[in-house]
C-alpha cells in the first residue's frame, strides 16, 4: 500500500529530529532550529531557481546539496552568535530566520510557479514521499542513533553538522512547519515538562505523525498543518494520560 512509505517516511524523520529537537531544548536556543530549517530551505528553492546542477539541483523529490550549503552556513552562524552574542542570541538567530524567510520569497519572486515552490518547502509532502527519499533518510537517521552513544564532548561538537544535515535532507521530504514541530513538540512535552526519556517522545512522534498522515488523507487536508497539529494533540493527551497514572500510582 501507498500509504506504508509516508509510514515509514514518519518513522525516520521522529527518529532523527525528536532526539535532535530535545538537545536544542536543553541548550536553550529553539529558534536555532526553524532558522536553521528555513535557511536549508532557501538552499533547495534557490539551487532550483538558479539551475547550479541538474544533479543538485533545488528539488524536494530528493537530496538537494544546496541545501544543505545553506544550512551549514546557517549553523555556522548560530554557533558564532551562541559564542559571542550570548545575551541576545534569541534576537540574532531570530533576524537570521526572517532573513532566509525573505530571500527565499525574493528568489522566488519572478517564477511564475514560485508561489507553489514556497508552499511546498513550507508545507511539504509527506503524503506523496517516494521509496527512493527513504533510502536518504535511513542513513542519517543511523547517524542520529549512533550520535547518542558518543560522549558528551563529541556530541557537542558534531551536533550542528548533524542538524544541517537532518534538517536539510527532512525538509525536501516534510516541509519547515513538519521538520520544527518534529522538532519541538513531543521532546517538549514528553521530556521537559513530562519528564520521560527520549524513546517515549520518538514513540508519541512517530503516532502523532501516522494520526497527521491518516487526516489529511481522510480529509483531503494539507499534510503538513495536518500532522503539525495531529502532533501536539497526540502529544498532549500521551502527557495528560501519563499524569493521569502517575497519579493513580
Amino acid at each position: 500500500m501507498w500509504i506504508w512509505t509516508p509510514v515509514c517516511a514518519s518513522v525516520l524523520l521522529s527518529l532523527m529530529l525528536a532526539p535532535l529537537g530535545d538537545k536544542v531544548l536543553q541548550r536553550g536556543v529553539v529558534f536555532a532550529d526553524i532558522a536553521i530549517a528555513q535557511w536549508a530551505a532557501l538552499g533547495v528553492l534557490a539551487g532550483g531557481r538558479f539551475a547550479w546542477s541538474r544533479e543538485w539541483g533545488g528539488s524536494l523529490a530528493g537530496f538537494s546539496f544546496s541545501g544543505l550549503v545553506f544550512a551549514l552556513l546557517a549553523s555556522g552562524i548560530v554557533h558564532l552568535i551562541l559564542q559571542r552574542g550570548a545575551a541576545y542570541r534569541e534576537a540574532m538567530i531570530g533576524v537570521l530566520y526572517v532573513v532566509g524567510a525573505s530571500l527565499a520569497t525574493i528568489s522566488v519572486s519572478h517564477d511564475p510557479h514560485g508561489a507553489q515552490a514556497l508552499a511546498a518547502t513550507l508545507n511539504g509532502d509527506l503524503l506523496w514521499s517516494l521509496p527512493s527519499q527513504l533510502y536518504v533518510l535511513a542513513p542519517v537517521a543511523l547517524l542520529i542513533v549512533g550520535w547518542l552513544g558518543f560522549s558528551s564532548e563529541w556530541r557537542q561538537q558534531l551536533f550542528l553538522p548533524l542538524f544541517a544535515l537532518a534538517v536539510t535532507v527532512s525538509v525536501e521530504v516534510a516541509g519547515v512547519y513538519v521538520v520544527f514541530a518534529t522538532l519541538i513538540t513531543t521532546p517538549l512535552l514528553l521530556c521537559r515538562i513530562g519528564g520521560r526519556g527520549i524513546v517515549s517522545a520518538i514513540v508519541i512522534c512517530i503516532a502523532g505523525h501516522i494520526a497527521g498522515l491518516i487526516v489529511a488523507a481522510w480529509g483531503d487536508f494539507p499534510v503538513g498543518a495536518s500532522v503539525v497539529l495531529c502532533n501536539l494533540v497526540v502529544g498532549v493527551v500521551a502527557l495528560l494520560l501519563l499524569r493521569r497514572l502517575q497519579s493513580k500510582g
